[in-house]
């Protein structure tokens, strides 16, 4: 680990002050925000009301009927384990709420899942239709059709006195080759779904997250928000939303600050085979003053990028990730990215993993992508640059973990300890990151089951419309159109861009889809999956 300690070194000769205040953007400084331990009952509170569940710990919420239903249909696909994360959620902070009161008695927490007229008895209908099933994979296979929870559940079960301990110094080639379980109906990226899904996917994912952590008996203690101040504009020491806000009314659509691209633009143009890259730093005082001249020069497109030498493009690189004021893994999630490591096996380190990227926000999430690429292209020349796996992750962990004001905050000890942990997740993040950018197929199949609800009560709704309409109207009905997947074999198919609008296709063994469906999904499987689905084709750009 010396070379993360000479990270850390490098990173407090160098001030911290290269792109705050010192040559920094003229942006006026605003409040954002930054870590603060939370109150009794308040993490509970937060919890639920991301989890879009704050009605069952405050009934005078005003939500509207659809909004009920919506909660009612979401509670009945939980799983066993991501029910009991919830309950233990909902108990602990009714109890926080009754000592607020000084009342004695303890409610049950069943008729909180109870709501009237709707009887949703969590725990036997997931009893019947969720139990997990003893998985027969290979520690190598990652299955995505049982929620990872359950999971770890029968393997605490199974395995309740083993422990395995992990170093980030073993070799590379000693990490599992991991790879899906497949099958017919394809892998779903994320992109790959809508906006609306991919909110239903993140309180799935973050009630599944926390029913993994809790099934290995890690209590996470999330972080409060508080105000520190930052900069309106300009390009370091600026937050994320912020740069991309400045960057898409330039370019829209952008995802990943135009500085951070153009820095590794500039290092794989000529820079991967430099050895050391990442490693040795560029001179301090000449990084201070590049630092000064991209704030004033960068979007005029005068700044002399011939001119820079790798190492120092490297180093800005670095200074740009840990002078970000909200940490690139966020303040919310930060310790559940350190308590990884703790979970038992490298394939729950693995599934923890992949649930926290699907909770980062979007430009945290595409800007962490965009940095664990590069990484890779790195290691790639590791031949001649000497910057293997491990040696890129003990470099860059102090920059992705210490945000400003960290190491005031952490004994020696507990910096000590952080060390190898979390150059550990780094190193999982590199390794790891074509898995990591997917939605597993249990919550793709959680996300359905709600919108097959929905539809099906828009289908009831649009009957009885139907129905009086006829009933007004008294006029024959027109030639009915067959619905959606109602023809066995046939899909219908919408193509805007197209002559027609809306065509019925016949579907064969061996036809695929491309685009948002994965590459090696096959439509017939699928369509029995989800036979009510509707297919959009859309012209894409390349």
């Amino acid at each position: 680990m010396d070379d993360y300690w000479k990270e850390v070194e490098n990173i407090t000769r160098s001030g911290e002050g290269a792109g705050r205040g010192e040559g920094g953007g003229e942006g006026e400084v605003q409040d954002e925000e930054q870590q603060k331990i939370p109150e009794e009952g308040e993490q509970e509170e937060a919890w639920l009301t991301e989890a879009g569940l704050a009605r069952l710990f405050d009934d005078s919420l005003a939500v509207d009927q659809d909004q009920e239903e919506d909660n009612a249909v979401f509670l009945s696909t939980l799983t066993r384990t991501q029910a009991a994360a919830v309950e233990r959620r909902v108990t602990s902070l009714q109890q926080t709420l009754l000592r607020r009161r000084n009342r004695q008695h303890v409610p049950d927490v069943r008729d909180i899942f109870r709501p009237p007229e709707k009887v949703i008895l969590i725990r036997l209908y997931l009893l019947f239709l969720f139990c997990p099933h003893v998985s027969t994979e290979t520690e190598t296979e990652l299955n995505v059709e049982v929620a990872f929870s359950e999971q770890a559940l029968t393997y605490r079960d199974n395995h309740q006195r083993l422990k395995v301990i992990t170093s980030s110094n073993s070799p590379d080639d000693k990490l599992p080759n991991f790879k899906l379980l497949r099958d017919k109906t394809g892998q779903t990226r994320i992109g790959d779904l809508s906006r609306l899904d991919m909110k239903k996917v993140r309180r799935l994912v973050l009630v599944e997250s926390t029913a993994l952590f809790d099934t290995a008996g890690i209590d996470l203690k999330a972080h409060k928000a508080v105000k520190v101040k930052t900069k309106e504009s300009g390009l370091f020491g600026v937050p994320l939303a912020t740069l991309l806000d400045q960057d898409q009314r330039r370019a829209p659509g952008t995802k990943v600050p135009f500085i951070l691209q153009r820095l590794i633009n500039h290092i794989e143009k000529d820079g991967l085979d430099t050895e050391g890259l990442l490693r040795i730093p560029g001179a301090a005082t000449r990084v201070k003053s590049l630092c000064q001249e991209l704030e004033s020069s960068f979007y005029n497109g005068v700044f002399p990028w011939q001119q820079l030498k790798q190492h120092d493009a490297a180093s800005l690189l670095k200074l740009f990730i840990r002078e970000l004021p909200h940490p690139l893994l966020t303040v919310e999630y930060l310790n559940a990215f350190i308590a990884v490591n703790k979970l038992p096996t490298k394939k729950q380190q693995l599934q923890a993993l992949n649930l926290l990227v699907l909770l980062l926000p979007e430009a945290n999430r595409d800007t962490l992508k965009a940095l664990v690429e590069f990484f890779q292209r790195v290691i790639d020349h590791q031949a001649k640059n000497k910057m293997t796996l491990n040696n890129v992750s003990v470099v860059m962990a102090p920059n992705i973990f210490m945000f400003k004001g960290f190491r005031s905050k952490v004994t020696e000890q507990q910096e000590f300890s952080m060390a190898t942990s979390t150059a550990n997740i780094v190193r999982l993040l590199i390794r790891y990151q074509n898995l990591l950018w997917t939605i597993p197929k249990f919550i793709v199949n959680q996300v359905r089951q709600q919108n097959m609800e929905s539809q099906r009560k828009q289908n009831k709704e649009r009957a009885v419309r139907k129905l009086l309409k006829k009933m007004t109207t008294d006029k024959p009905s027109d030639k009915a159109v067959p619905e959606v997947g109602s023809s066995q074999g046939f899909i219908r198919v919408q193509a805007p861009q197209f002559s027609k609008v809306s065509m019925m296709v016949q579907l064969t063994e061996e036809l695929q889809a491309e685009r948002c469906l994965d590459e090696e999904t096959y439509m017939k499987d699928l369509i029995q999956l989800n036979p009510t689905a509707e297919w959009v084709i859309k012209a894409v750009q390349r």
